[in-house]
């Protein structure tokens, strides 16, 4: 499901981390604006209304205007949050999904735009900061909409990147079937669902692409970007 466009989206307070003390607790008043959190380290529980939550690292909520929520953690793994308020014309369901909270897929990217998110603010960079946290919002929703990939599919996402960033390598199916723990039929099954091809003519389809790009880009001789590029026997080789 597409993530809404967020009409008149600003930030209400400074993008903040904070490490809660171990005595912490925190029984909110009903919120005034919208309020995201990004659980970066640490262990605890959320309440909101008849939904409770369990916090760990890449756990994300957006609480809504009006919410009041209760939370609390393990003082011997002190929470570390993420955190700030905004505001948006768009109305509460279309700027958060059912539930309001998800496990966050790519932490790390999670975690570099919220760096990004406080730096801009601190440098005086409003929109700026406003980009980084409607990009944001847009993963979460992503993330808490979409079902969650099988460890096939995050296998052959990572194969897929790394035929195209070095497609001259000599790759086999067989070395690809492995990697995917799959039977050489079973790879290529998955690998065609996933890929809209089969592996060897995928593998040959990156090659081109790449040659493109090299006679396009640069000066190299067309027999030098076929020799760089394995385009003739390797072809044949995994086909």
């Amino acid at each position: 499901m597409t993530h809404p466009n967020l009409a008149g989206l600003r930030l209400t307070s400074p993008p903040t981390y904070w490490r809660c003390e171990p005595g912490w607790s925190w029984r909110a008043r009903p919120l005034p604006d919208f309020l995201l959190w990004y659980v970066l380290d640490g262990v605890g529980r959320l309440a909101v209304g008849d939904r409770n939550v369990a916090l760990a690292a890449g756990t994300a909520v957006v609480f809504a205007p009006g919410e009041a929520p209760v939370a609390g953690h393990d003082p011997r793994r002190r929470l570390l949050i993420f955190g700030m308020h905004f505001r948006t014309r768009t109305r509460a369901a279309r700027v958060v999904p059912a539930g309001a909270w998800c496990r966050v897929r790519d932490q790390d990217l999670v975690a570099a735009l919220a760096r990004r998110c406080d730096t801009s603010f601190r440098l005086g960079n409003p929109a700026g900061a406003r980009r980084c946290l409607e990009y944001l919002l847009h993963v979460l929703w992503e993330d808490a909409t979409s079902p969650a990939p099988g460890p096939v599919d995050v296998a052959l996402d990572a194969l897929v990147r790394a035929i195209r960033q070095d497609p001259g390598r000599r790759w086999s199916v067989a070395e690809l079937a492995a990697r995917c723990a799959l039977s050489r039929a079973q790879f290529t099954r998955r690998f065609t669902g996933y890929a809209g091809m089969p592996p060897a003519r995928y593998l040959i389809q990156a090659r081109i692409d790449r040659a493109h790009q090299l006679l396009s880009e640069t000066d190299m001789a067309v027999g030098t970007v076929a020799a760089a590029r394995r385009l003739g026997p390797v072809a044949a080789r995994d086909r």
